[in-house]
């Protein structure tokens, strides 16, 4: 049984959401224009400077499913507000910091910060909204998500160029106080019918799994794919893994159901997922820099060529809603 939010407080969750979304989506693409700039000023260079955005998506990836039970455990209002309090703590450090590693490391508290936000967030909304209308509302709330990922290099060009790339996380500090404000107005939600704990031993070794596997794409090129540390980081990747699958399938509680992987329906909806999702990520780190590199083109001018992809998601998103599957 799911406790749900009731009248008027539904409109205050959509927006603690579409502000949480729209913070936490921007900011995983908004520096990607900003990189060289933030390597000027804090006297970096090389492959450290990626871990800028690497430590912010593999965060953010690895942990949003303990999250998620954690939201059903002890009340997604409640992680939400914790998760925008992480959050904006850490935006507020990134713009301060004085060197690349403590910019990293406060781009990997965002990262967990957006990984507790979004799932427990979307949850809320989710039995928030009244009949029949979630699949509109859920659609205007993704839409928002889906027009700050293809924003974020734009609005990351503009602001290093206009001000500096600290303004970017400057931003984040008043959206979050907003996402908790209208948070606190929303109802508490959370299932009844959960498991009373975390799996925590499938999250420590799903999320050291992704983090091997990260350092190998990252790292592997100036390592050498063939070298002995590139085989230890895919060997730590592949141990760590079988570990997860063969305790996902002994625990009671699962942290994945892993008998969904028996359902061809999500089976293909979720490798479709995977692949959408690499393809736009590639193409948002890999676009902005080619622009600024052998086209010439500013920050600004750079970003301007996603603002065309960001229009087409605006209107998609509450389209997408109304569709009947």
């Amino acid at each position: 049984m799911t406790v749900e939010s009731s009248g008027p407080a539904w409109r205050w969750a959509l927006a603690a959401v579409s502000a949480t979304v729209f913070c936490v989506q921007l900011d995983a693409f908004a520096l990607n224009l900003a990189l060289p700039g933030i390597g000027r000023d804090l006297g970096a260079a090389g492959g450290g400077l990626q871990w800028v955005v690497s430590g912010y998506l593999l965060a953010a990836g690895t942990l949003m499913a303990g999250a998620g039970r954690l939201g059903d455990l002890y009340g997604r209002r409640r992680l939400l507000t914790a998760g925008l309090a992480v959050f904006g703590g850490a935006s507020l450090v990134c713009a301060l910091a004085p060197s690349l590693p403590v910019l990293v490391g406060a781009r990997v508290a965002q990262g967990a910060g957006g990984a507790v936000a979004m799932p427990v967030g979307l949850a809320l909304l989710t039995n928030a909204c009244p009949p029949g209308t979630r699949a509109r509302i859920m659609g205007r709330a993704l839409g928002i998500g889906g027009v700050a990922t293809v924003c974020g290099p734009y609005a990351g060009g503009v602001l290093t160029e206009a001000v500096s790339w600290r303004a970017v996380f400057w931003l984040n500090v008043p959206v979050a106080l907003v996402a908790v404000g209208c948070a606190a107005r929303a109802g508490e939600s959370r299932d009844t019918t959960a498991p009373p704990s975390v799996d925590m031993a499938g999250l420590v070794t799903a999320t050291g799994a992704l983090a091997a596997l990260a350092v190998l794409v990252d790292r592997g090129q100036l390592w050498g794919w063939a070298s002995g540390r590139s085989a230890m980081a895919l060997a730590l990747a592949v141990a760590l893994g079988y570990v997860f699958v063969r305790h996902e399938r002994a625990v009671a509680n699962p942290l994945v159901d892993l008998a969904l992987f028996g359902n061809r329906p999500f089976v293909a909806l979720t490798a479709a997922g995977a692949a959408a999702n690499a393809a736009t990520v590639v193409l948002l780190f890999v676009v902005p820099l080619a622009l600024q590199g052998p086209w010439r083109l500013s920050a600004t001018g750079a970003g301007a060529a996603f603002l065309a992809p960001a229009a087409a998601m605006a209107l998609a998103g509450p389209v997408a809603g109304r569709i009947r599957t």
